[in-house]
């Protein structure tokens, strides 16, 4: 039960940081339209909330894959590459909520759910890849910050590593498959 609470609050946490990044690029986009008026600024009204809900979403669907694909992995042997394919699948996995909302009668588009779909497929794919290389980049740098060595290294899945002993951050070691 505490594992699963872990899992829950790390998948929590990592929507919220990606929605946190996502209204900071929104207000970017704002900001940039205000000072130079552009096709993609005036496209939307609310670019902030636009890009922090699907953000927020990604981060779930990311932490739902990762933790699958790479359960028994200590983030030490995660590579780059394999985050970020996790992170693309993630973005993927978000496209697909529009569909579902169909689905349950939530909305009634005025264009066939395929093409949303479609529409969005490329942006949110592209966007969970970069979030997630920029979670693991991240995660390496506060790592080394505090001297590289932890007790107990948390595993994906969240159980420990190496029973508990201390072990040393090396980068580059280990692949995600």
């Amino acid at each position: 039960m505490r594992n699963a609470l872990r899992r829950i609050r790390g998948a929590l946490g990592m929507g919220s940081t990606w929605a946190a990044a996502g209204f900071v690029a929104g207000i970017g986009i704002e900001v940039l339209h205000k000072l130079w008026p552009n096709p993609l600024g005036s496209a939307m009204d609310i670019w902030p909330a636009a890009l922090a809900y699907p953000g927020f979403f990604g981060g779930l669907a990311f932490s739902a894959v990762l933790g699958l694909v790479g359960r028994h992995r200590r983030f030490d042997e995660l590579s780059l590459p394999g985050v970020a394919a996790c992170g693309a699948l993630g973005g993927a996995v978000v496209t697909l909520i529009p569909a579902a909302m169909l689905v349950l009668g939530l909305v009634t588009p005025s264009v066939p759910w395929w093409q949303i779909t479609l529409a969005l497929l490329g942006p949110f794919t592209l966007g969970g890849a970069m979030a997630a290389s920029g979670s693991l980049a991240l995660a390496r740098k506060a790592d080394d910050r505090v001297g590289g060595r932890t007790q107990g290294r948390q595993s994906v899945s969240g159980s420990t590593a190496s029973g508990g002993s201390s072990t040393t951050w090396r980068k580059g070691r280990g692949r995600l498959w």
